[in-house]
């Protein structure tokens, strides 16, 4: 199965959305949007921008 994103509504009242890896842990989260729609919006973006990233190594 592959990995899921959820979109739920935080105590605040604001929308969030989190990636679920298969075995169903957390791996990211989205900031805070005022609007369900958003929220989605927010995960088609991750998407996008996953497809073909590459990794890079960063000193810290």
């Amino acid at each position: 199965m592959a990995g899921k994103f959820e979109v739920y509504e935080d105590r605040a009242g604001k929308f969030r959305f989190r990636l679920k890896a298969s075995n169903g842990q957390v791996v990211a989260s989205g900031e805070a949007y005022e609007s369900r729609s958003a929220a989605h919006k927010g995960c088609e973006s991750v998407q996008k921008a996953a497809d073909g990233a590459k990794v890079e190594e960063v000193a810290s």
